[in-house]
This record gives structure tokens, C-alpha cells and sequence, in this order.
């Protein structure tokens, strides 16, 4: 059976264009979404994969109503392939079930790593711009009572009270406590 997915967005509040598009595609059932932000999350989106049972397909008018970008599509294609479930795009004219598909999407999970890739290149590129310029200069570090610590790991070493209990005391995170007890030969 063929399930339609419509999403309507803030840009487009209209759901006619779409539903025309899935009519013409003969669904049997539509699931409209009428949340912005990533359809996962959303109940609609959770209700039709609930429904839908292996061999379906799931029709959406573009893959810009089904994912925010690439990374949450692959995402989202895995689930789809995991639960047996085809995925038509019309706009993209992308049919999962045929064979040919396989390349398509392996080229998505290529650009989907090319873009994390980018992202991080820039990212260090700006770090390191305002480092030169001297208005970054990392986290600051977090500060605790150097008294309290060398007293708090003493009875933790005696074995008073565990790891858990002395970071909660000290109110540090497990790296950080770790990396204090170490820098000072705890």
C-alpha cells in the first residue's frame, strides 16, 4: 500500500499542492504534519510508522517535507529500509524500491559526510581567525576549592565514599574530576 506523508511548512501553510500530488500517486492513506522541525520528533510522523507494515512505500512530495537536511535523510531512510518500507520523492523522482537507488542514496551518505567535513573546516578556520585576534582563547576552566578537593579525594581514596559521591560533592563532571585527581597525583 502506498502511504502519503504531508508536511506543511512555515513557509508554505498550504497542504493542497501536496495532496493533489498524492492523489495522483493513488495512496491509500495520508498522514499530515502540521509541526515545523524534524519529523521524527513529531506525533504524525510517529503514527504513521506505527501504521505502516513491510512492503509499503511511503510517498512524500519532496525530501524537504520528510528531513531537515541530509544527515537527518539518511537517517530516516535507514529506519524506512530497517522496517522493510519503500520511499518515493516525487520532486527528487527517487524511488527507493528500485534497484538503481542504492547509488543514490550511497551518494547522499557521501555528501552528507562531505558537508559535516566542510562544516568542521570552517568552524577551526573561524577558531583559529579569532585566536590570532586574541578573542578566543578556549573554555575557561572550571573552578572548584583546591582545599576541598584534596580533602573530598582523601576520603575517597580511603574508600569512605565512591567516585560518583565525591564528584557530586565537588560538583564536577567525571572528566573534569578525573583529570583534577590526575594533574595532581591524587
Amino acid at each position: 500500500m502506498k502511504v502519503g506523508y504531508v508536511k506543511i511548512s512555515s513557509a508554505v501553510p498550504d497542504a493542497g499542492r501536496q495532496l493533489s500530488l498524492l492523489q495522483e500517486q493513488k495512496v491509500g492513506r495520508v498522514f499530515i504534519d502540521m509541526k515545523t522541525g524534524n519529523s521524527t520528533d513529531d506525533d504524525v510522523f510517529g503514527e504513521m510508522m506505527d501504521t505502516v507494515r513491510e512492503g509499503d512505500i511511503i510517498v512524500v512530495e519532496s525530501f524537504s517535507r520528510l528531513a531537515e537536511n541530509v544527515k537527518d535523510f539518511l537517517s530516516i531512510a535507514a529506519m524506512l529500509e530497517e522496517k522493510g518500507l519503500g520511499l518515493i520523492s516525487l520532486k527528487e523522482n527517487i524511488d527507493t524500491t528500485a534497484p538503481e537507488c542504492g547509488a543514490v542514496l550511497f551518494a547522499f551518505s557521501a555528501l552528507a559526510g562531505l558537508e559535516r567535513e566542510v562544516f568542521l573546516a570552517h568552524q577551526h578556520a573561524g577558531i583559529e581567525k579569532a585566536r590570532k585576534a586574541g578573542k578566543y582563547k578556549g573554555r575557561k576552566p572550571v573552578q572548584f576549592d583546591e582545599s576541598k578537593l584534596l580533602e573530598v579525594c582523601g576520603r575517597w581514596r580511603a574508600g569512605e565514599i565512591t567516585a560518583v559521591a565525591a564528584m557530586k560533592e565537588l560538583n564536577l563532571k567525571p572528566n573534569t574530576f578525573y583529570r583534577r585527581v590526575k594533574e595532581r597525583g591524587l
